[in-house]
């Protein structure tokens, strides 16, 4: 028998905005898949129509659009296995769910809330299970007959699958090893439920991954305690042999550790939990987004790969085919990975500098315009953004380091001004200035040397009038080295920053 060809899933809810958790889990399903040639399906999970929230599915589609991690099949993909909405499968599910109930593996309950609330409140840490379910009102407590006709008359009822107690159930994870389950702490869970006529994630999550003849489940550790129902439903359906191996990949923690990262805790310190800008439909609420905060997408991939995983070395920077080639499962940690906010900042300073000088001018020109300089030469920003770009963690930032290059100085910072204008400041500028005239070509090492050797000849200080030459020209003490400056800005602007300078600090 030839063996199966990889197929994983990527299974969100659209309750809301993608979490970086699932950017995460949908991340490693696609090294893993395109490491071995497989297929990664996009399928929605909307059988719970009651949290659904307008917008959420195409926001999470336009998120991995962004991020650069593409689908295979799926909802907005199309593909042999569809639908890929789980609200658009409905007919599919409801004749395995009879299917179990036929066999005995499944039960029909009647219970309202009220009835639950009820006994919760008599019995603690009540749990719908083989030591209280005969006491219920349900298809294991009533007669056929009574059974019928309820349903019949409309009321409302689940099906729950009937969970015999006491048996360990073995699952065997990828990056846990064989981790076993007693049946008596796993409740009867409700798989389907008539009021909307939709099963819970549970049943769907089994059929649809048969169907869709998914080989691997790769998803986060907060799912582990579901494997056990899930591997008794395979059982049950008699679908051992096609059962997918499991993964459950290690929790992001709080920056701080103690806890599963949420989006207080960016509220808090401030940094995005979402690839994307998220606008809350009903409460109008602004959250960040990676892309909309300034950071490419191969700085964030790089990042989360390496949250719970490493390629066995010390090594950092990795482009996704070279993350696809060293994907590996066992180097999953199973202890979870602390959020360093920091660290992405890091990566992201390192993918600027990797980023082409036309790339990052690009998308410095829309910055530029928010501050007034329309029409920029492309190829100026572009040789600025080349000298500068080294010194930011993002895009925006460039404006602080760069923006005399665009818009002479109209102030002087107080503090420089005090500590580099002298006494003589004026009179030895004036004087460079003249030297400056008449130097040509108005090149970088050639204006340097001709400068200094003006200043030795002279017997001036360099510091001294290095020092006043960059307040100058950039309006406070910052900046590359002073020749570059002037070069970029070119003669006739350094000669006329030099002249109001001395006008007006003098």
């Amino acid at each position: 028998m030839s063996e199966r060809k990889v197929r994983v899933r990527f299974a969100p809810s659209p309750t809301g905005p993608l979490h970086i958790g699932g950017v995460r889990t949908a991340l490693y399903n696609y090294l893993f898949a395109k490491q071995r040639g497989g297929d990664m399906i996009l399928r929605i999970e909307d059988t719970d129509s009651q949290r659904f929230v307008p917008g959420a599915e195409e926001y999470i589609i336009d998120s991995f659009k962004w991020l650069g991690i593409e689908f295979d099949e799926g909802v907005g993909y199309g593909g042999d296995f569809g639908p890929y909405r789980q609200s658009d499968r409905k007919e599919i599910y409801r004749k395995y769910v009879d299917r179990l109930f036929d066999a005995g593996l499944a039960y029909i309950a009647f219970d309202t809330p009220e009835e639950l609330d009820a006994v919760r409140k008599e019995i603690p840490n009540f749990q719908y299970d083989a030591s209280t379910r005969m006491r219920m009102r349900n298809s294991l407590t009533m007669a056929v007959g009574d059974v019928k006709s309820l349903v019949d008359a409309g009321e409302r009822y689940v099906f729950r699958i009937k969970i015999e107690p006491d048996e360990d159930i073995h699952v065997y994870d990828l990056i846990r090893g064989d981790v076993v389950f007693n049946s008596s702490i796993i409740d009867d869970k409700v798989l389907f439920k008539s009021t909307d006529n939709l099963p819970t994630y549970h049943l769907a999550n089994i059929v649809d991954d048969h169907l869709m003849e998914i080989t691997h489940v790769i998803r986060g550790e907060e799912w582990l305690s579901s494997a056990p129902l899930h591997v008794l439903l395979y059982r049950y359906l008699g679908w051992t042999a096609t059962m997918p191996a499991f993964a459950h990949l290690p929790l992001l923690l709080k920056p701080e550790g103690g806890g599963k990262l949420s989006k207080r805790d960016g509220d808090r310190l401030g940094f995005p939990v979402f690839p994307l800008e998220w606008r809350d439909p009903k409460s109008g609420e602004i959250s960040s987004g990676y892309r909309e905060s300034g950071y490419l997408p191969e700085a964030v991939i790089n990042f989360l790969a390496l949250l719970g995983w490493n390629p066995g070395n010390d090594r950092e920077l990795m482009t996704i085919d070279e993350l696809i080639e060293l994907f590996d499962l066992n180097h999953c940690s199973k202890s979870g990975a602390k959020f360093d906010y920091e660290k992405v900042k890091w990566f992201n300073r390192q993918y600027i500098q990797k980023r082409s000088n036309k790339d990052i001018a690009e998308m410095f020109v829309p910055v530029l315009e928010s501050h007034g300089v329309a029409n920029a030469d492309p190829g100026f920003v572009e040789k600025i953004v080349g000298m500068m770009k080294e010194r930011v963690n993002f895009v925006d930032e460039l404006w602080e380091q760069t923006s005399y290059f665009f818009v002479a100085p109209t102030e002087y910072d107080e503090k420089t001004r005090k500590k580099r204008w002298k006494e003589d400041s004026a009179a030895l500028l004036t004087e460079l200035a003249e030297v400056l005239k008449v130097r040509e070509p108005f090149d970088v090492e050639g204006t340097e040397e001709y400068v200094k050797s003006w200043i030795e000849r002279k017997g001036y200080n360099l510091g001294d009038i290095m020092n006043a030459v960059r307040l100058t020209l950039v309006g406070k003490g910052i900046g590359p080295q002073i020749f570059h400056i002037t070069e970029a800005i070119g003669k006739e602007e350094s000669l006329r920053r030099i002249k109001r300078a001395v006008e007006l600090l003098n």
